[in-house]
C-alpha cells in the first residue's frame, strides 16, 4: 500500500459540496491499495502510521506520534498514488489494486487505525472529493509498504 500522510492543524473532506468527514490537529492521510497488497499490508500500514513520531515534544523535536497526542485522522482513498509516470506524459495506473479490492483494503485500513485508538473519518471511495487542510510544518511523508 501507498500512503501519503500530512501532519495537520484540521483537514476536511466533501462531496458534491457536502462536508462528509473532518479531522483536527492530527493526520490526513491519503491511502492507494496496490496489486498485490493484503488485508495484513493494511493492518501493518495502519500501526505503523498511527506510531509515527512526527508531532512535536514540549522541547519542540518530532518525537510523538499521532497516539501520543490524541490526535485525529481523516483517511482518504487516493488511487492516483499508483501512477506510473516512466512512459510519455499520461500516467498509468495499472499497479492500483482493482475497485472492490481497492475499497476492502481502504476499510480495512480506516478500521484498523481506528482500533488502535485515535478518532478517523473518511472520505468516499470512488467519488470525486474536495478536500480542504492546513497543513502543519508543513510535514508531509511517503510510506510504500512495498519498500518496507
Amino acid at each position: 500500500m501507498r500512503a501519503v500522510i500530512q501532519r495537520v492543524q484540521t483537514a476536511s473532506v466533501a462531496v458534491k459540496g457536502d462536508q462528509i468527514g473532518t479531522c483536527d490537529a492530527g493526520m490526513l492521510i491519503l491511502i492507494c491499495a496496490m496489486l498485490e497488497d493484503t488485508p495484513e499490508h493494511a493492518e501493518k500500514l495502519a500501526s505503523k502510521i498511527a506510531k509515527l513520531r512526527i508531532f512535536a515534544d514540549t522541547e519542540g523535536r518530532m518525537n510523538k506520534s499521532l497516539l501520543d497526542i490524541g490526535g485525529s485522522a481523516l483517511v482518504i482513498s487516493q488511487f492516483t498514488l499508483a501512477a506510473d509516470t516512466k512512459r510519455g506524459n499520461r500516467p498509468g495506473f495499472s499497479r492500483a489494486a482493482p475497485p472492490e479490492l481497492g475499497r476492502q483494503l481502504y476499510e480495512t485500513f480506516a478500521k484498523a487505525l481506528a482500533d488502535l485508538g485515535p478518532r478517523v473519518e473518511t472520505g468516499r471511495f470512488g467519488a470525486d472529493m474536495q478536500v480542504n487542510l492546513i497543513n502543519d510544518g508543513p510535514v508531509t511523508i511517503w510510506i510504500d509498504t512495498e519498500a518496507d
